[in-house]
């Protein structure tokens, strides 16, 4: 009786290799699909309001929104000193903005721009501390944007018509509680005391680094500025498309103050918490709330959900090409 040789199988290895990669590829265009189809009334709701407004508007706004993938682009460039390949940059700020609004705030971005900085050869420590270094940067930029126009438009946010009576005590108390924790934890435990000492000596070594090339500190802190400017205008453009009856200053200084009052709600892309916060900026400013309703809505599918797919689509590229 002939014996028969099956094919011998190392222990721990498949017999045929798993298309990780290709696999990979295509969960931002299922994310896609889901946040779709769960937002289908919003979408349907926005794009009908999208076709009684003025489309010269429009068309500000969707310019407005592409201008901040460039104004991304230079900040992180301005973090950190190594040039990156500007086209891949670029390519990697739309791919992030997908990548932003389909996972917790904040850290799609974050993952996406962490992993091309390391594939272009920036150490991980280096690459962590600019990214830390773009994030404060973003933020210090958002809140100047935000206390120069409160301070030339004081009477412009009515704060009452925002927060219940009493409530801000509480919302500052759970505002600085996180940091507190975070605090407490280095001091307590010696691991991460000694690791956070460590990155802290590498983000300052970066930040002296990158201050001390003056073209670096510009692009850090002009595409800092420029970028939650630039979000603030598409919103004054698509609330001059829709006729809402509320200045365009008065309406950038809504989407900073909303902005700045979700930054701790983790939602994917603040999708839900972004449009509440936003609408009730609106009205506070003097906005009526069913056109700022509107607004808000055709707004989101302007910055949101039309960019959404192409954008997850050259997520999945850069991932197959390993750029990212």
């Amino acid at each position: 009786m002939t014996a028969v040789h099956l094919p011998e199988l190392r222990p721990g290895r498949l017999p045929r290799r798993v298309p990780v990669r290709q696999a990979l590829c295509l969960i931002p265009l299922l994310l896609v699909t889901v946040a779709a189809v769960r937002h289908r009334s919003v979408l349907a709701e926005g794009f009908g309001h999208l076709r009684t407004a003025s489309w010269p508007w429009l068309l500000a706004a969707a310019g407005a929104t592409c201008l901040t993938w460039v104004a991304a682009a230079f900040a992180r460039q301005g973090a950190v000193v190594q040039p990156l390949p500007g086209r891949r940059l670029l390519a990697t700020q739309f791919a992030a903005g997908a990548a932003n609004h389909l996972l917790p705030t904040g850290l799609g971005a974050s993952a996406v721009n962490l992993r091309f900085m390391t594939v272009c050869g920036v150490p991980l420590a280096r690459s962590s501390a600019a990214l830390a270094l773009y994030m404060l940067a973003e933020c210090v930029g958002r809140l100047t944007l935000l206390a120069a126009l409160l301070i030339a438009f004081p009477g412009a946010l009515r704060l009452g018509s925002l927060l219940p009576a009493g409530a801000l005590g509480p919302l500052l108390l759970g505002a600085g509680a996180l940091p507190a924790v975070a605090v407490a934890a280095l001091l307590l435990v010696r691991r991460l005391r000694t690791a956070g000492c460590s990155f802290l000596r590498t983000a300052l070594g970066e930040a002296r680094s990158v201050h001390a090339c003056p073209a670096r500190a510009v692009a850090l802190w002009g595409g800092s500025l420029a970028f939650p400017a630039l979000q603030a205008a598409a919103l004054a453009a698509v609330g001059r498309a829709l006729g809402l009856p509320v200045p365009p200053a008065h309406m950038a200084l809504a989407y900073l103050a909303a902005t700045v009052a979700v930054a701790l709600v983790p939602t994917p892309g603040g999708l839900g918490s972004v449009e509440a916060a936003l609408i009730v900026a609106l009205v506070a400013v003097g906005g009526p709330a069913s056109v700022a309703t509107a607004v808000v809505l055709a707004y989101r599918i302007i910055t949101v959900w039309v960019p959404l797919v192409p954008g997850a689509v050259t997520l999945a590229a850069l991932v197959r090409l390993k750029i990212i």
